[in-house]
């Protein structure tokens, strides 16, 4: 269902009676073939996918919001599974009733019987819009932020402070309801009779006659560049430069540590790199999943009727991709994350590590330990910071 995708920006029903134009009949139908079968299946995966992206972004979000946890980054990626966690709650009843329970006796995903579902239909069409524009800038900013931090070291606590990390949440949330606007007027609804009874439904359409016709114009060339081919140019640029700056990186370590450099500054070093390999791997899954719709968006502005032939088909397989996407960075935490995992185990299963007689890694004052912070034990040894990827922040930034 290719308009209602996650993060897809044209909605509208595909037009399959027509041959097709820029790919061979026997590929056209294959991929037919995959829409419908897959079809089946999808609102059980999706709604299995989003039920698991729930309970692990509020996890996310409990974690990142502890007090000891709180940098810039964390903010950015607190208020990243923000979204990707409305987007998972909301897309649980849109998947449950136009894929599992689905009106029978209707032509398509597009039809509805009830008034109030194609009032969310609607809603859906709309939100998800929204809070995909506020993922795909948010993982722009956190690429940005670490940019700052490798390239211009002796302007990153300026520019990437706590303060300025707020700002640039809030103003990316709210330009993403401005950009969506267009969107918003352009989707309504219609009385159409679709049934072989001639039976009187709800069907999604499109506002295109009249003066109308500028605004779907402008929704398109606005999602198009805005939310589509400028988000992924960035951030295949940005992912250049932080793989290059990783690479520099490992070549720096391998130097100093064959000249014997202190302890205290290879740990340093340690955590700097990876806190790049973290966020470049969040960077990285995004691209993976926005490239290709990406590339799609930008043929088809000169291949219109690619949406149906391409597009519209792997809607479903889009959507669960970018379901999976959001889902996923909880387990990039906990695997490349000590203080991540720290945190998470003293918070959600400190009792049960107790009862079973565990031993959970604390500091001073019960707590994990604060990012940058040093303190001294009893016996005198420098307490070092968790071995962390995307948290720690360099001393430089405290």
């Amino acid at each position: 269902m290719a308009w209602a995708n996650v993060s897809n920006i044209t909605v509208g029903p595909a037009d399959t009676h027509n041959a097709p134009k820029y790919i061979d009949s026997v590929s056209f139908e294959r991929l037919q073939t995959l829409k419908e079968r897959y079809a089946d299946i999808h609102g059980y995966v999706s709604t299995t996918v989003c039920v698991v992206g729930v309970l692990l972004n509020i996890a996310n979000i409990v974690v990142l919001n502890k007090k000891h946890m709180r940098t810039s980054t964390n903010i950015i990626l607190m208020w990243l599974a923000v979204a990707d966690l409305c987007t998972m709650v909301e897309y649980v009843p849109f998947a449950l009733k136009f894929y599992v329970f689905k009106d029978e006796g209707l032509p398509s995903l597009w039809h509805v019987r009830s008034y109030s579902w194609m009032c969310y239909l609607l809603f859906h069409a709309n939100f998800s819009t929204t809070m995909h524009a506020v993922s795909i800038w948010l993982t722009i900013m956190l690429a940005t932020f670490r940019f700052i931090y490798i390239f211009f070291l002796d302007k990153a606590s300026k520019y990437c402070s706590i303060h300025h990390a707020k700002m640039v949440i809030l103003v990316v949330y709210m330009s993403a309801v401005v950009v969506c606007i267009p969107n918003y007027i352009s989707n309504y609804w219609e009385l159409t009779n679709q049934t072989a009874n001639n039976e009187t439904v709800h069907t999604f359409s499109q506002r295109r006659n009249g003066n109308y016709i500028y605004i779907f114009d402008m929704n398109y060339w606005v999602q198009s560049i805005l939310i589509k081919l400028f988000p992924c140019v960035l951030l295949t640029l940005l992912t250049i430069m932080l793989i290059t700056a990783l690479h520099r990186a490992h070549r720096n370590h391998v130097h100093l540590k064959s000249q014997g450099m202190r302890r205290d500054d290879m740990e340093k070093h340690n955590e700097h790199f990876r806190t790049t390999a973290m966020l470049l791997a969040v960077v990285i899954l995004f691209l993976v999943t926005e490239l290709p719709q990406g590339i799609m968006t930008l043929l088809m502005i000169f291949m219109e009727e690619l949406h149906n032939e391409l597009y519209s088909p792997l809607g479903d397989i889009l959507d669960i991709a970018a379901l999976l996407n959001n889902a996923i960075n909880f387990v990039l935490y906990c695997t490349m994350s000590q203080q991540f995992r720290d945190t998470f185990i003293q918070t959600f299963c400190s009792r049960c590590c107790v009862d079973e007689g565990q031993n959970i890694r604390k500091y001073p004052n019960n707590s994990i330990i604060r990012a940058n912070n040093r303190k001294q034990s009893k016996m005198g040894d420098m307490i070092k910071p968790v071995n962390i990827a995307v948290f720690t922040m360099p001393k430089w930034l405290s």
